[in-house]
């Protein structure tokens, strides 16, 4: 299957997905996704199954190297010559889950920051993905102070090249 970039077009579908992935007060508004995408589009990582949006992973650019709770609304934060790839959210529809288009997502975004010269990939996940972001060389670094996005206790995980 097809990994492209996103554009403005994609919004709806966007919003659509993150919708069925996320709890309410951890899923990113349509209008936050409009803004990410005005800012940085091409750190959208979409697959298909034909026209359907099935996954999508996304996060900005910056030379910060912690992800922080701001960074979620602050799309205009995004620095193309940042130093660190940020993953925001990582969503794939339940009917798609478990036949490894999160990895390829994750695979992708990992080859592309590396093609782009960053130090590496940052996110935030919960306790029980900590051993799956691992096999993709991802170290915890434990639970944030900086981020409880949606009230919830956020392992922070980074991959260094």
């Amino acid at each position: 299957m097809l990994i492209r970039n996103a554009t403005t077009e994609d919004l709806h579908a966007i919003s659509s997905v993150e919708a069925r992935c996320f709890p309410p007060e951890e899923a990113a508004s349509e209008e936050a996704f409009a803004q990410r995408l005005n800012y940085y589009g091409n750190h959208f990582w979409l697959i298909f199954d034909d026209e359907r949006l099935i996954a999508f992973a996304d996060g900005f650019v910056t030379d910060e190297a912690d992800l922080t709770d701001r960074m979620y609304e602050r799309a205009d934060m995004h620095d193309e010559n940042g130093r660190w790839q940020m993953i925001f959210g990582l969503n794939t529809i339940p009917e798609y889950r478990n036949h490894g288009y999160a990895g390829e997502l994750i695979r992708r975004i990992i080859e592309d920051a590396k093609a782009q010269g960053r130090c590496g990939v940052v996110l935030t996940c919960k306790d029980k993905l900590v051993g799956y972001y691992a096999k993709f060389g991802f170290v915890n670094e434990g639970h944030t102070d900086k981020s409880c996005h949606g009230g919830v206790i956020w392992n922070q995980m980074r991959l260094t090249f």
